[in-house]
Formats: C-alpha cells, structure tokens, sequence
C-alpha cells in the first residue's frame, strides 16, 4: 500500500511541484495551506509523513508541530527558507526528524522522505524471499537462483535486483537505486546504476542483449518486468 505524505505549505507552486513529483514516485499525497488545515487533515487521514513549511499564515509551522505532537507521532521533515541555527534547533526540539532548506532538490527530497520512512519504521520490512518468472531471491541467506540454477551477485547487483523484484511494474531512476546502495543520493555516480545493471544482465537474463526481466525505461530509469516476456 503507498505511503500517504502530507505537503503543508502557503506556496500553491510549490505544493503542486512537490505533489507531482511524489506521486510520480508512488507516494499517496494529501495537501494544506497552512498548519490548521494540516492538522484537521492529518487528525482525519493520518498520513505516514508530512512534510512541512514554517512560515505560514494563520497557524506556522512551530505551532503545528506543537499541537500535532500532543497528538501523535508522525514523522515531520521541515522544508523551510530559513536557515539560522536557532531555528533549526528549535524545529528539532518540536519534533521534527529532518530539515530540508530552500531551494531543494524534489530529488533529495523524495531521498529524505524515505530515509526518514525507513529509519523511523514506516516503511513495512521487505519479503524475505521474493519470486518473479524463473527468478528466486532469498535476502536472509543471500541467495539468487535463475531456473532453478544458483547465479553468484556481488552485493550492488543483490540490493539491485531485490529492490526492483519487490516492486515489479515500478519504474526506479538511476538516483532511487543509488539511494537504495548508498543511503544518500550522490548524482555524480548515477551512471554507475547502469554498469551494476549491465553485469547484473549477464548472470540472470537468457539473452542480456534483449532483456526480459530488467527492462530499460528509456529517459528514466529501470523497472523488474510486471510479465516477463516469453523466453
């Protein structure tokens, strides 16, 4: 089920641009104006995440934090403009789990939300063992076997794979998988995605050359085949 992400902020541009871009990457994305309609939204929708502004008519951010905290536990990421220490300290203090400063990336943005997600335990724990066409991965024993015969991945192509086979049909930028090896998002070593998934071809697909199971999404990314073509 998609995570829902909450977006509070006075800037209905800004709203817009982060809300597509989650959705694309297939958050369920829920927004507000400002923090008394976040609040009525999140007592009633309970979303996993919010990503949240301080500047802000009617009721700012701080408040916000100060009244859903008393309410519930929901992990906050603070995107704001300013940058003085003391605010941040004080964004911390309120509960906040991470703070993103304008202008940002909606990439690293999408980055933060699931670290936070992952590290906070919003995320559910993947299959220990993941099965599509003639593919078997076992995470615990660290295992692969393509028909039934057992194929040796260096640890980038196991993460790779397992990422891509938990989510079949879904499309991964070169930045999602990089976030999935190293945990934070470092564009100047994208292309290195497309070396892994060149040797990851090799050892599982009949004929690397015409993929069945890793398929190319030209201009994005990559994508595990929702029904892998016949061999």
């Amino acid at each position: 089920m998609a995570k829902t992400i909450l977006v509070v902020d006075d800037d209905p541009r800004l709203r817009q641009l982060v809300r597509d871009y989650l959705h694309a990457e297939g958050f369920r994305v829920l927004t507000a104006s400002d923090g008394q309609e976040a609040l009525f939204v999140a007592r009633h929708e309970k979303p996993d995440l919010v990503v949240l502004d301080l500047m802000m008519p009617v009721l700012d951010g701080y408040e916000f934090m100060r009244a859903h905290r008393r309410e519930a536990d929901t992990p906050i990421i603070v995107l704001t403009a300013k940058v003085e220490e003391g605010d941040k300290v004080l964004g911390l203090e309120l509960g906040a789990d991470d703070y993103v400063t304008k202008p940002f990336s909606p990439r690293e943005l999408t980055a933060r939300i699931r670290a936070v997600l992952r590290r906070t335990g919003k995320e559910p724990a993947p299959p220990e063992i993941l099965r599509a066409a003639d593919i078997t991965l076992d995470r615990e024993r660290r295992l692969v076997t393509v028909r039934e015969r057992r194929v040796d991945l260096t640890p980038s192509e196991f993460e790779l794979l397992a990422t891509l086979m938990a989510a079949p049909g879904r499309v991964f930028s070169r930045l999602d998988l990089l976030d999935r090896l190293q945990g934070t998002a470092f564009e100047g070593y994208e292309r290195t995605i497309d070396y892994h998934i060149h040797n990851l071809r090799l050892k599982i697909e009949p004929d690397p050359s015409h993929p069945r199971y890793v398929e190319t999404v030209f201009g994005v990314g990559y994508r595990f085949a929702d029904e892998p073509a016949p061999r």
